[in-house]
């Protein structure tokens, strides 16, 4: 089966570049969510569009055209590398047994905290990269997202952690640790803890870097069934595929929660912590009194103080 997704992070130079070739190409374009430009275009290969991201900045490819655009254009063009297929090669730490964690609406003045977490080992990381696994925060539909939690879940071997902090507890939470960085590092380390007692010989994890890797250590230290547990930290960790896989579980669980609980109020909760999330806390504020706030929200947010 052929690939349908690629990812890969491009020079700022290489944005009027790429535009360019597809241009030449007869590629059409038109406007996406947070991307700088989108392009599409069918030929005898099959559809295949390409997406710009301004963080990385990214190039995302889909659609049964992609390998041929990557292998023909895209990397010879642009990259200046043959990585399609050559990512044990290029990234051999990730095809080895490792976790990945990941974290969901910590910036989000509505909803839960959710961190996951995913197991992987050789087979189980080609299965995932070869199913079109990546960075949930490349992917703006809800319904893609729950799609491919359904993948990452029924992959053979893997196993995965969630957890999920709903404001209520995660507001009791932060005023306990004192700040996020602290509550991140103790939801990380039982994600993992708990990752490490359905999975006892996987030797290592890895998350995104948020904060002194010592932090992130000491509240390790405490997990008992995580003490042999090698910790890597690193930016820009959702290029593994592991990482990728838990920021889908994390982000369903997120979005599935903000559905739920925009229904059963009766207000829409929009996400992130701009004005229209302040018009949609006041609406709740008036409907279900201030109490509810700190079902639905982080109340340590400044937005707090604007309802």
């Amino acid at each position: 089966m052929g690939k349908n997704t690629y990812t890969a992070e491009i020079k700022v130079g290489d944005i009027p570049k790429l535009r360019g070739i597809c241009e030449e190409r007869g590629f059409e374009f038109g406007e996406k969510q947070w991307a700088i430009w989108h392009a599409k275009k069918k030929d005898s290969s099959g559809v295949v569009n390409v997406t710009v991201y301004e963080k990385g900045p990214k190039v995302l490819v889909q659609g049964k055209g992609t390998e041929d655009f990557v292998r023909f254009v895209l990397e010879p063009e642009i990259i200046g590398e043959a990585r399609l297929g050559n990512e044990e090669v290029l990234m051999p730490e990730m095809f080895e047994p490792h976790f990945g964690v990941d974290e969901s609406g910590k910036g989000d003045f509505f909803g839960p905290l959710v961190i996951a977490g995913v197991y992987v080992d050789r087979e189980i990381s080609r299965e995932l990269l070869e199913k079109g696994i990546m960075d949930s925060k490349r992917i703006s539909s809800a319904a893609r997202i729950k799609k491919l939690a359904d993948i990452v879940r029924g992959v053979k071997g893997v196993r995965w952690e969630v957890i999920s902090l709903k404001p209520e507890t995660y507001n009791g939470l932060y005023v306990k640790f004192g700040n996020l960085n602290r509550l991140l590092a103790w939801g990380h380390a039982r994600v993992i803890g708990s990752l490490a007692e359905k999975v006892p010989s996987c030797p290592s994890a890895l998350s995104d870097q948020f904060a002194r890797k010592e932090l992130l250590e000491g509240m390790l230290s405490r997990e008992a069934s995580a003490q042999h547990i090698e910790l890597n930290q690193r930016t820009k960790g959702e290029s593994d595929v592991a990482v990728a896989a838990a920021s889908i579980l994390a982000r369903e669980a997120f979005v599935s929660w903000i559905e739920r609980a925009g229904e059963a109020g009766g207000v829409e909760l929009p996400l992130g912590a701009g004005e229209n999330v302040v018009l949609a806390a006041r609406e709740m504020k008036t409907m279900h009194g201030e109490a509810m706030l700190t079902k639905v929200a982080k109340m340590h947010f400044k937005t707090a103080g604007l309802i």
